[in-house]
């Protein structure tokens, strides 16, 4: 098991245009050739926009993107003629495939932060799809199966005990709230690497919500 820090993340910000990015992942300038991926996991990006702020278009490709918003309205347009608003517990899904353009904005009147996870599919190319699950369920599985992943969406309340997936990786990304994974106490931007651990748990300290990814072992890379 390995636990990085939020102080940790690569820092990547724009004062003057509003955006401020903490990368757990090399990223980039940010190269750290002993971070580059986790599995098929290749980045764990917190976002934050400013009110009208945003990522003009700009191009992706062989990738599967899964946004989370954490608060605020996340507007997304791209080139295959998608457009929506992704709000708090609405999870998104971009696969880019052969090739997509998207564009990425705080079109609403209050602070936009959100998280975006990349995985690697485990066969390019094909037709880009997009998809928006509103108010996912907690502990309701939502599969990514072309990176051969499973995304868990957690809500446990003060003391409550969280059994994490026997999977041959397994990403926690904690959102809000304090956890503990055994001597370990976890915050908001934190997250923990497990790989093949099977019967481990956490337990809230407090109301929190954590992403957990369910990672399959057929990718390279730790």
């Amino acid at each position: 098991m390995e636990v990085r820090r939020s102080r940790d993340r690569f820092r990547g910000s724009e004062p003057p245009a509003g955006i401020e990015s903490l990368h757990a992942f090399s990223f980039g300038p940010h190269y750290d050739p002993d971070n580059l991926r986790f599995g098929p996991l290749i980045a764990c990006n917190e976002e934050r926009l400013a009110p009208g702020a945003g990522f003009d278009e700009h191009p992706h490709s062989h990738t599967e993107i899964v946004t989370w918003v954490v608060t605020g309205e996340l507007t997304h347009r791209d080139s295959t003629g998608h457009e929506s608003r992704v709000r708090p517990g609405d999870v998104q899904r971009l696969s880019a495939a052969g090739g997509v353009r998207h564009v990425e904005r705080n079109d609403g009147p209050d602070p936009l932060v959100f998280v975006q996870m990349w995985l690697a599919p485990e066969q390019p190319g094909g037709e880009p799809s997009y998809e928006v699950v509103p108010g996912i369920s907690d502990a309701t599985p939502y599969a990514v199966p072309a990176a051969g992943a499973l995304l868990h969406v957690r809500r446990p309340s003060a003391g409550e005990r969280v059994a994490l997936p026997d999977a041959e990786r397994v990403y926690v990304h904690v959102v809000r709230g304090e956890v503990t994974l055994e001597e370990h106490r976890l915050g908001p931007g934190d997250s923990a690497r497990l790989t093949a651990e099977a019967n481990r748990d956490l337990t809230a300290g407090t109301q929190a919500e954590l992403l957990v990814w369910e990672l399959g072992g057929g990718h390279p890379g730790t």
